[in-house]
């Protein structure tokens, strides 16, 4: 039976349209819904095999903020109230078409801010996992135990390591949505500083490892194997280097 939530929150979620507060009682909600979990996978699949097919190329988190800037609050009268806001959404659907096209004609020199702006939305999905718990959909330091557990959550192969020994244990994992895409996030601690590594499928070349800072944490973001890599965290860069190291060898 389909739940209420389903039709309140569950699009908007996957959009990543919901405030913060919405957002995190719908995760709430998904540790228990079946149904729930399943459209989103099912959405996910579907956003995926669309970018397959090149008939989808996801914009860039700083066109919104361009969008955003651009449009300025009117107080039209009662009498031309509906033809000034098509000319609103005329105007920035423009935008978002040019944008777009620009996006698909020059691959090759988005890739750096690219990976600039994912990191910075994932270092918002960090931040959020810090809530409460929304650290872990499964708790545990065992490889194999995590890894089962994503067993019909994702639908992409990736790898699940834990690095106990050199300072780095495996605490867990869990599903995390980001730019309207699903990621595993692998969770560790180091020196009791929780650290995400969100893992998600990319068409994109191997890249050297990037590393940058947002709010007071540290990321670190790499590709590898038709794989896309970042870490989060509080702990120092230099840290995350060392564990993007040993993930890579």
């Amino acid at each position: 039976m389909k739940c209420d939530f389903a039709d309140s929150h569950l699009q908007g979620y996957f959009d990543g349209e919901l405030a913060a507060p919405s957002a995190a009682e719908f995760e709430r909600h998904l540790q228990h819904c079946v149904h729930c979990a399943d459209e989103l996978v099912d959405l996910d699949l579907l956003s995926g095999r669309l970018q397959l097919a090149q008939l989808y190329e996801a914009a860039p988190a700083s066109l919104r903020i361009k969008i955003r800037a651009g449009l300025r609050p009117v107080v039209p009268t009662a009498s031309v109230r509906q033809p000034l806001l098509w000319h609103w959404l005329a105007a920035a659907a423009a935008l978002l078409l040019l944008a777009i096209a620009g996006w698909r004609v020059s691959p090759m020199l988005r890739t750096d801010d690219y990976q600039a702006e994912v990191a910075a939305e994932i270092v918002d999905a960090h931040v959020r996992s810090l809530q409460p718990g929304h650290m872990t959909g499964i708790a545990s330091s065992d490889e194999h135990a995590v890894k089962a557990w994503f067993d019909g959550k994702v639908k992409f192969a990736f790898p699940v390591r834990g690095f106990a020994n050199e300072g780095f244990p495996l605490e867990g994992g869990r599903v995390d949505m980001v730019e309207g895409r699903s990621m595993v996030a692998l969770v560790y601690s180091q020196r009791d500083h929780p650290v995400n590594l969100f893992m998600w499928p990319t068409r994109e070349q191997d890249t050297s490892p990037r590393a940058g800072s947002r709010q007071g944490y540290q990321w670190i973001d790499w590709r590898k194997g038709k794989m896309e890599f970042c870490a989060v965290s509080e702990a120092s860069n230099s840290d995350l280097q060392q564990l993007q190291r040993l993930f890579t060898e």
